[in-house]
């Protein structure tokens, strides 16, 4: 059998593939209404139009995951009626003032916003059941000192304990603090909540979701116990929701933002040098402290404080030297 020759004819060419070319028109999101993002769950968004419409929202892809926390100013597009089975979309965050964030735990310097664009906030903690702890607040206080918001210790179950010895840690931080039990008068925290984007944050079990029922007048928050053989509570709240108190007669613009109780709390993302304006009163000592001072060793020029035998400055510098440790 003769062998075959091959001839043009019997070579395929592939076509060339090629990609659609790349438009460089983009959407217009002129028409795009800025709204409050007050609630987050599941990858949805409630967002607040006009202070009336709430609308139904996703995010944009581009946009990222995590990068929508209530308290954001946002812009939306799409179907803004709110009417039921609508979805609009959220294509821009505008730059926040501030942001309320922790280290995630197993993943180091990992920061985890939790919510952005508040005036106060309000560090809950029970007098008792569970037992109230120093680094929690501590931590707190670190993060409202960095992000220029204004720290509020509220503790509940006052009829429980008496919190008078825990707070004598914070009298000389100039603090604002309040006292409640189930029978309190809240009418003083009311005025100080007035005007104001307040968020409300604690360990789980302390009765923040009470203490967010009563402010609101309705029972919005789920409520739970505490566990009596590890003295944790339980969580009853899984996403951050923030509440407007108008009903109170008080200005439309005064919101209380709950979040989740935490069982752990890290700031290892944070600068400590954002914490010393806190403390103004130390800072040509520390602008004399070796490079890389931790502020509490033996050559540090903070302990002139110690040596000085003033009181209100030593109480003054272990708050900070407390701070910075936690």
């Amino acid at each position: 059998m003769a062998k075959r020759e091959f001839d043009e004819s019997d070579v395929k060419i592939r076509p060339q593939r090629r990609k659609p070319a790349r438009t460089k028109d983009r959407p217009d999101y002129s028409s795009a209404q800025t709204g409050l993002v007050i609630e987050t769950d599941r990858g949805r968004c409630q967002v607040l139009i006009e202070n009336q419409i709430v609308v139904n929202s996703m995010k944009a892809r581009e946009l990222g995951k995590g990068s929508v926390v209530v308290g954001d100013l946002v812009k939306v597009v799409g179907d803004l009626t709110g009417a039921p089975g609508t979805l609009a979309r959220i294509v821009n965050v505008q730059e926040r003032t501030n942001s309320l964030s922790r280290t995630i735990d197993d993943v180091a310097n990992s920061e985890k916003v939790i919510v952005a664009n508040v005036d106060q906030m309000g560090i809950v903690v029970a007098a008792a059941n569970p037992e109230p702890k120093l680094g929690l607040v501590d931590r707190a206080l670190v993060v409202a000192f960095d992000q220029g918001i204004e720290p509020i210790i509220i503790f509940t179950k006052c009829d429980l304990a008496n919190p008078d010895q825990f707070l004598k840690n914070y009298e000389e931080l100039g603090v604002n603090f309040f006292k409640i039990n189930k029978e309190s008068d809240l009418q003083p925290l009311l005025e100080k909540l007035k005007s104001k984007k307040t968020v409300l944050f604690g360990h789980s079990g302390v009765g923040k979701s009470t203490l967010v029922n009563k402010l609101a007048g309705i029972n919005i928050r789920s409520t739970g116990s505490v566990n009596e053989v590890t003295g944790r509570g339980r969580h009853t709240s899984s996403n951050a929701l923030a509440i407007n108190l108008d009903y109170q007669g008080i200005s439309d613009q005064t919101w209380i933002i709950d979040t989740p109780g935490v069982r752990s709390f890290g700031i290892s993302h944070l600068n400590p040098t954002r914490v010393y304006q806190a403390f103004p009163e130390f800072a040509k000592l520390i602008a004399r402290c070796p490079k890389n001072c931790s502020h509490n060793e033996v050559s540090c020029e903070l302990n002139l404080v110690v040596e000085n035998n003033n009181f209100h400055q030593f109480s003054r510098l272990n708050s900070l030297r407390r701070l910075l440790n936690n």
